[in-house]
């Protein structure tokens, strides 16, 4: 491997370990302050603000691998077993989901790929739950998610819009 060709391995790998320091440090903040809501498992996802950057700006490949290092190391600062088996079933729902709007939607509408990701990952800790508590019942919650889906999904893809409108240019001159 040629110099030029390590240095750019280690500057994108150096630049995705900041994205994942950067998810991380938003995914536990945002478990350490009270919900916005009194409903039980709404959250914003500020992470997910990240794993939209990467996804338009990084390969599938490296999204995938800052997400789950992120859910991996979120539920192990956090001590909860269970909040990784939710966030892993609903993060990689979300992923395939945004990956595939990403592609057909050849890279436009950053914000509706955000909330269609924020609905499967809603879709995928749903069906989590339905596994682990036996029975369908816990469905019953799905349109309070679907409209926190959307909300979330919607203000998630916003922030992400203007950060990657902003950073993107940054990012290209890297690489």
């Amino acid at each position: 491997m040629s110099r030029k060709n390590t240095r750019l391995t280690l500057k994108k790998m150096t630049t995705l370990t900041v994205f994942l320091a950067v998810s991380l440090c938003i995914s536990l903040a945002e478990s350490f302050f009270p919900p916005l809501v009194p409903i039980p498992g709404v959250r914003l996802g500020l992470a997910n603000v990240v794993t939209l950057l990467l996804l338009y700006d990084f390969t599938p490949g490296e999204t995938l691998l800052v997400l789950l290092m992120r859910i991996l190391l979120s539920a192990f600062c956090a001590g909860q077993a269970m909040s990784f088996v939710y966030s892993l079933c609903g993060g990689i729902l979300c992923f395939l989901i945004m990956w595939f709007l990403y592609r057909f939607l050849c890279g436009r509408f950053l914000v509706l790929t955000s909330i269609f990701g924020a609905l499967a990952h809603n879709a995928g800790q749903l069906m989590a739950a339905c596994l682990f508590t036996g029975g369908f019942s816990v469905l019953a919650y799905a349109p309070v998610l679907v409209v926190s889906g959307i909300l979330t999904g919607c203000f998630t893809g916003l922030c992400a819009y203007f950060t990657r409108k902003y950073l993107s240019p940054h990012i290209k001159k890297l690489f």
